[in-house]
């Protein structure tokens, strides 16, 4: 568990615990959001190969998630953690916030 605490950066077991169900709640929440923003779209797998649907419906599931994690994350009572590590992954993607 000490491990964990250290690899999340997390303050206490509670904490660990609390990024652990935002992080699930966050992914299930993305994939299924990402149906209906696919549909307000009109895309779907009839109108379109398998080869181009799932590809474009992971990079939609992307952005989608990114911002509920802060909303999800916020809600707990994380928001500062949840902002931080935010920031850290864009950075990897040359994306600068302040």
């Amino acid at each position: 568990m000490q491990k964990l605490m250290v690899l999340f950066k997390a303050e206490s077991r509670w904490q660990l615990v609390v990024i652990f169900i935002v992080f699930a709640v966050t992914g299930s929440v993305a994939v299924i959001v990402s149906g209906p923003v696919l549909d307000f779209f009109m895309i779907n797998k009839e109108s379109l190969s398998p080869w181009v649907f799932w590809p474009l419906r992971v990079l939609i599931i992307f952005p989608i998630y990114q911002l509920l994690l802060i909303i999800i994350g916020t809600l707990a009572g994380q928001f500062r953690y949840f902002w931080e590590f935010e920031k850290k992954f864009l950075r990897r993607f040359g994306i600068r916030l302040s």
